[in-house]
């Protein structure tokens, strides 16, 4: 895992290095291991390591070879890498190193775009052809991996980071009003291509952008994930699909072994987290860490679920740490994990993974998490609803009722007056249900959040917290194959018996009933939910502030009411939308915006 940089010019001048290199060192907390710069005329990519694979000087970044005129900057882990290096040795290519940075080189010299489609793991990356003069950008399928980029007629540059783009300058970063739409419809979610800035873009999952020296540029989907609903799969039992989830699943926490380093586990005492480590013991993982993290209880609702994540790593005889967060240390950590955020993310969890991760990465290079199950396997309470239900127009409906933060109309009434724009979250929604690939309105609805909202919260949550401590995070309920796998399961057997039924039922074959039978659980911060004391003057602080004024963004009457009864400012799954307005003005004060 590591942070990647780069300047391509189109208008005959040189690369600007400088700017490169400034891009580079924003992120080395990304890759503590190693940087490198490269510059050639008009094309310049820098580097940030974290050695997980070969940590020899022999996978230094960027890569350069010369024999076939390619070099590469990438940030991720290809899982299969060993088969493909054999593959690759049987057609006659030689390799000078042992990790997966060079494999993704002969595999594009081989393949070409192609290759992508041969990869198992979660990348980002930049290859270019020497000879050509083409540049590629590419992403993996589920967006686990971020790459960021900013475009006009003389120059394009990207990064791992939003904040490391602004390092480089000369951006446009006036608020792209569209991506506040989405902000404050999806608890912060904002679809690619946008960002909160008009001038900075993100390349989409499963996407890669060919830039040709002129300057043009195109994008290609190269993966899609569909529900066929086809009448064999319908027809399969329960059984079968439980036994092939479980299977898959296996095969998918193997495949996130491949490492020089030890793997731990991010062990939170859900079903999900508990399945991971269940799974890695049963693989005979030897002296498995796993890592838990509590906080103070607020207005009786509990701060932490240790008593689960004790009683599986008491069950697996696991290396285990717990780690308890005052509430003074939580706040006073709140402007290091804002300063962490890629782009601004409200969810309470990115505290919690922002401190854990710091924790972690003291006793481990490499963990395994839970991310991405909900979403896969129909654990939301959102879902059900959406079974019985066959119209379109009705499906979104009831969609938007129980997900998104506020309505269109009560969006507008939060901004200054006079302010207009189209629905356009709601716009989204319609077109993303009216796409090909998905037959039911549950079934659109789990591709949807498969798809974009798992990829720009959670995900992107789980990269910047644990990147911000060179710390490595796989997710193997994002393995691509499983993910296709449970697309082809009908919604019934996802979201029976309060939802992750097949799940459920596989995971009783590893781990122990308490943990599957417990009610759903999280990370729990409720100091973030339920603003009071030292937190609620921290966000007056920040909505009160000379720059938040200045910038006028919201409606002072609304903050106001909201900054008087923060407890009746929930959003309906639960958030507070004071929140949200606290985090985006702090990231855009962190960011000198």
């Amino acid at each position: 895992m590591c942070g990647i940089a780069g300047e391509l010019r189109f208008d005959q001048q040189f690369a600007d290095v400088a700017a490169v290199v400034r891009m580079a060192e924003s992120q080395a907390r990304r890759g503590p291991d190693g940087e490198g710069i490269f510059s050639l005329g008009s094309r310049c990519f820098g580097h940030r390591r974290l050695s997980i694979m070969d940590l020899s000087q022999r996978a230094h970044q960027p890569f350069i070879d010369n024999l076939l005129g390619l070099g590469i900057v990438f940030n991720g882990a290809i899982y299969n890498h060993h088969e493909l290096r054999a593959e690759l040795q049987a057609q006659g290519y030689q390799f000078a190193s042992t990790g997966d940075t060079e494999v993704i080189i002969k595999a594009w010299h081989a393949w070409g775009p192609a290759a992508l489609d041969r990869l198992y793991g979660m990348f980002a990356f930049a290859l270019w052809e020497r000879d050509s003069g083409k540049t590629y950008l590419a992403r993996d399928r589920l967006g686990i991996k971020p790459l960021y980029y900013t475009q006009d007629q003389n120059r394009l540059r990207f990064a791992s980071t939003l904040p490391a783009l602004l390092k480089g300058g000369g951006i446009d970063t006036r608020l792209d009003t569209q991506a506040l739409h989405h902000y404050l419809s999806w608890h912060a979610v904002v679809p690619a291509p946008l960002t909160m800035l008009r001038g900075v873009r993100k390349l989409a999952p499963a996407t890669y952008m060919t830039v040709h020296p002129d300057g043009s540029s195109e994008t290609t989907a190269w993966w899609r994930l569909d529900f066929p609903g086809k009448a064999e799969d319908e027809q399969r039992s329960f059984g079968e699909w439980r036994d092939m989830v479980l299977e898959s699943l296996r095969l998918s926490v193997r495949r996130r072994l491949v490492a020089d380093v030890p793997v731990g586990v991010l062990l939170s005492g859900g079903l999900d987290s508990s399945l991971i480590t269940g799974l890695l013991a049963e693989a005979g993982t030897k002296d498995l860490r796993t890592y838990s993290i509590g906080f103070e209880a607020v207005d009786q609702e509990a701060g932490d679920e240790y008593y689960y994540s004790d009683l599986i790593a008491k069950h697996y005889g696991t290396v285990h740490e717990k780690l308890h967060i005052p509430a003074d240390h939580l706040l006073a950590s709140l402007p290091d994990a804002i300063a962490a955020m890629a782009e601004p993310m409200v969810s309470h969890d990115c505290v919690a993974f922002y401190l854990l991760s710091q924790a972690v990465s003291k006793h481990s290079r490499v963990v395994q998490s839970g991310q991405g199950a909900d979403e896969v396997f129909g654990g939301y309470h959102w879902y059900p609803p959406l079974a019985d239900i066959h119209d379109d127009e009705a499906g979104v409906a009831a969609y938007r009722k129980v997900f998104f933060d506020r309505t269109h109309q009560d969006l507008l009434g939060l901004l200054q007056p006079g302010t207009d724009m189209p629905d356009w979250s709601g716009d989204f929604l319609r077109d993303h249900f009216a796409m090909a690939g998905a037959n039911s309105a549950i079934d659109r609805a789990l591709r949807l959040d498969t798809t974009v909202m798992l990829v720009d919260d959670p995900v992107k949550r789980v990269d910047n917290m644990t990147m911000a401590f060179g710390l490595e995070a796989r997710v193997p309920f994002l393995d691509h194959e499983l993910v296709e796998l449970a697309a082809r399961i009908p919604a019934r057997h996802k979201i029976a018996e309060g939802g992750k039924h097949v799940l459920k039922e596989a995971a009783r074959r590893v781990i122990p009933a308490a943990v599957i039978d417990r009610p759903k659980g999280y990370f729990p911060v409720p100091a973030l939910k339920y603003l009071r004391g030292d937190f609620l003057e921290y966000v007056r602080g920040l909505l009160d502030s000379p720059r938040a004024r200045e910038r006028g963004l919201f409606r002072r009457d609304a903050v106001e009411r909201m900054l008087a009864a923060p407890d009746s400012a929930i959003t309906p799954l639960r958030g507070s939308t004071l929140w949200q307005l606290a985090l985006l003005e702090a990231w855009l004060q962190t960011n000198g915006l």
